[in-house]
């Protein structure tokens, strides 16, 4: 089914996968609408805080210092992968007007914090524009439920986030650059859920991610108006990253960067505190390429505490669902 392939776990404890199979002509993915997920009427629920119902295997320690070289998981049989994220189009350049021009950057600067180290992420910088709230109804301050970020695609209208945020596009919204009850860039209603079928089937937290489609608005697609982040694959576990999320009691985005490290076969892991319930579907930026390699979900739904948080690795299994996400968009 072009999904990881899992070995039957021993009788003593569980293991984590290890193979690794190429993609078939099946379909890998999903529209998903309320199979799964959480309810989005209860929002102290959804996102980082809420317990996985799936047995796990326990997180390796974590390094506090940058993790040494792991090499990433290599096919073992199957058919020629899907083409890696890094043979699509680049990113269109955002519309200067749409975005704060008063020191308006393509990233945020974080060289002068200690890494590891959490604070609001800055309004004035192109990437954070692209990081935005989702809510369950109105746009209001305490409405939002998990983050999301706008996914570089040839459609221009598609979004990335955790499988476990959301069951429904019933009444979903997304607001980039959301900060104190405004959404400076409009807001883009959420149309479609697009899953691979190991989540859907088994809620895989190995495959706890999401792209979602969004209708115009104002006649405009919402990469049109802040830009969007290309999708990475195949990234080192030991990779610096930004790491972007809405805690559900607060008013504006975290950021911090840090180096990650290997959890398990499949999950990636970095120390950032105050990244509590809220911030699930936060997008994990490489540092080095610019390119979106994670998502706050995953082990643990992304984490049990605020300071640990996870991402199920991106690979073909996420590069197969971009493509089917964005033919269905086309």
């Amino acid at each position: 089914m072009g999904q990881h392939r899992r070995p039957k776990p021993s009788r003593r404890r569980l293991l984590a996968p290890t193979l690794f199979t190429g993609l078939s002509a099946v379909a890998v993915a999903a529209v998903v609408a309320g199979t799964h997920g959480l309810d989005l009427s209860d929002a102290t629920a959804a996102g980082k805080a809420a317990r996985s119902t799936r047995a796990a295997v326990a997180p390796a320690p974590i390094p506090t210092t940058a993790a040494a070289p792991v090499a990433a998981p290599t096919p073992t049989d199957g058919p020629t992968p899907t083409p890696s994220p890094t043979d699509l189009p680049a990113p269109t350049d955002t519309p200067a007007a749409a975005i704060p021009t008063a020191g308006a950057t393509t990233a945020p600067a974080t060289s002068g914090a200690a890494p590891g180290t959490t604070a609001p992420a800055p309004a004035d910088a192109r990437e954070t524009a692209t990081v935005g709230a989702l809510f369950s109804g109105s746009v209001a301050a305490g409405n939002h439920f998990c983050t999301a970020s706008v996914l570089h695609s040839a459609t221009g209208n598609l979004l990335l986030t955790a499988a476990h945020c959301l069951s429904s596009t019933d009444g979903v919204t997304f607001a980039p650059g959301y900060r104190d009850g405004s959404a400076p860039y409009g807001t883009w209603q959420v149309t479609a859920i697009h899953t691979t079928s190991n989540w859907a089937q088994k809620g895989d937290v190995d495959e706890d991610f999401a792209i979602l489609e969004t209708a115009p608005s104002n006649g405009r697609k919402v990469e049109d108006v802040v830009g969007g982040n290309r999708l990475g694959a195949d990234e080192p576990f030991d990779a610096t990253v930004r790491l972007y999320g809405y805690p559900a009691d607060a008013e504006e985005p975290n950021l911090c960067a840090n180096s990650t490290a290997q959890q398990s076969a499949y999950q990636r892991v970095i120390q950032c505190p105050s990244y509590p319930a809220g911030t699930s579907g936060g997008p994990w930026i490489s540092a080095a390429t610019g390119d979106v390699v994670g998502a706050i979900g995953g082990y643990q739904q992304g984490g049990d505490t605020d300071d640990v948080s996870y991402s199920a690795y991106f690979d073909h299994t996420i590069a197969a669902l971009y493509i089917q996400a964005e033919t269905a968009a086309s």
